[in-house]
């Protein structure tokens, strides 16, 4: 598979892909107009083996809902971000059978790095 999960209004999101200059081949899937269905977070936590992992600690609604000192299980996690798109971490890149999550610079250069092998 070759997909990419982001949202089109983040700056971060736009930014990220152009730096890894994302192949016209990847589907690219606005979360905010198409959101991620529970089968497509199901492929994604095959990858990772954590929810947690996938979930934004940035969010909004992280603050919000006063999530910072509650003890959460990885159901939590993947039912928050059921419940709300921007409760994904982003972008989330998937490259065959790798994932790369968020948008930190070792993150963003090791999805360039493999992407671009060739």
């Amino acid at each position: 598979m070759q997909k990419v999960y982001y949202l089109s209004s983040c700056d971060t999101c736009k930014r990220v892909m152009e730096e890894i200059e994302i192949p016209s081949s990847f589907i690219k899937q606005d979360i905010k107009v198409q959101g991620i269905t529970e089968e497509e977070l199901d492929e994604l936590f095959n990858l990772t083996d954590s929810f947690e992992e996938l979930f934004s600690r940035r969010a909004k609604l992280y603050k919000e809902k006063n999530l910072k000192g509650e003890i959460l299980l990885e159901e939590d996690y993947k039912d928050l971000i059921l419940e709300h798109y921007t409760f994904l971490k982003r972008p989330v890149i998937v490259y065959n059978d790798e994932i790369f999550i968020g948008s930190s610079p070792k993150t963003v250069a090791a999805a360039k790095k493999s992407i671009h092998k060739n």
